[in-house]
């Protein structure tokens, strides 16, 4: 096996901690294809920006209970502009807001607006176990370990992600207690019947499966029963019948397969078996929550509505609907 890094190390650390001994024996071959070069051609490249971001002050205050998760820190010019210049390596970035040492990273997604929506349906995150699945570059694994999680696993299969996760780590340091965690991996490299974590956040993920009803069990099978899952996925207006599923693009998505109506959605999470199930918001999304920004140039939310009804997308079907639901397993 390669020579560990130090978020490597720490990852293991945690697992053994935890008492994951059954995952653990998988890691070595889930890091390794998760970060494999040949796989990703511009990852050497974000792995070099992370290398090269300068020491950092040793006094410095963290906030991870707030709308931005910010570290304030004393940074000399040049080291600003040199931290800056790196993690600009890393766009887009889509997943946020941060402030990180005077840094002001403005996402594509207001994400602290969604956690504003999410945040007051959970049980108390206090030191439980949680899996943040698809959690993208960790904006909402910081915002969970800042209500007192005891452990948090974020897993998602994209490195430039995990590359942004270890960059933000490196601005926050150990004020997490080192309780917040990447896997660059997916829901399907979780060990079956783990039965382990004591919430799971499965946000924006649903509708990019092929087999939603599998992607629920497999969510319900990584939960201790008793656990509470939180998911958040697109929807459609309609009873508990109402199921669309769009053509080849849904709002210039090439992978959108299943979009129920909350009802429907429901409805499979009682048929799989999940128990208390709520839903606790449903929005259609803003073009102020999800828009470019000079951190994420590309086209975004506005480009994809129809210019003449922002009601319908631009291939002609209802624009992005959002609903929270919560349940519990048995």
């Amino acid at each position: 096996m390669p020579e560990l890094d130090d978020a490597e190390r720490a990852l293991y650390h945690a697992f053994v901690e935890q008492g994951l001994t059954r995952w653990l024996a998988r890691l070595p071959k889930q890091l390794a294809r998760g970060l494999d070069r040949k796989r990703h051609g511009d990852l050497p490249a974000w792995e070099k920006a992370v290398m090269k971001l300068p020491s950092l002050p040793d006094e410095r205050t963290v906030h991870l209970d707030q709308e931005c998760v910010s570290v304030e820190m004393a940074l000399s010019d040049a080291h600003r502009r040199r931290s800056e210049n790196l993690l600009r390596k890393l766009m887009p970035w889509r997943k946020g807001p941060f402030s990180l040492g005077g840094i002001e990273i403005d996402t594509e997604w207001r994400s602290d607006w969604k956690w504003q929506r999410v945040a007051p349906h959970l049980s108390s995150l206090e030191g439980r176990r949680i899996l943040d699945v698809g959690g993208g570059n960790g904006y909402h694994a910081w915002r969970m370990a800042g209500r007192g999680a005891a452990f948090v696993l974020v897993i998602d299969p994209s490195p430039r992600f995990y590359y942004q996760f270890q960059a933000v780590r490196h601005f926050v340091g150990d004020a997490d207690g080192g309780r917040t965690h990447f896997l660059p991996v997916g829901i399907e490299d979780v060990p079956a019947k783990l039965e382990f974590f004591d919430t799971v956040f499965s946000m924006g993920v649903l509708y990019h499966r092929a087999s939603p009803l599998e992607h629920l069990l497999q969510l319900k099978d990584a939960l201790r029963p008793g656990g509470e899952l939180v998911l958040e996925t697109l929807v459609v207006e309609g009873d508990e019948t109402t199921v669309f599923m769009p053509g080849e693009r849904y709002a210039a998505m090439p992978n959108v397969y299943f979009l129920p109506s909350s009802r429907a959605l429901a409805h499979w999470m009682e048929r799989c078996g999940f128990t208390e199930i709520r839903v606790v918001d449903e929005a259609v999304t803003s073009l102020d929550e999800q828009r470019s920004t000079d951190w994420m140039t590309f086209q975004s939310l506005a480009d994809f509505l129809d210019p003449e009804d922002r009601s319908r997308t631009i291939e002609g079907h209802p624009a992005p609907r959002r609903a929270v639901i919560v349940a519990r397993k048995p």
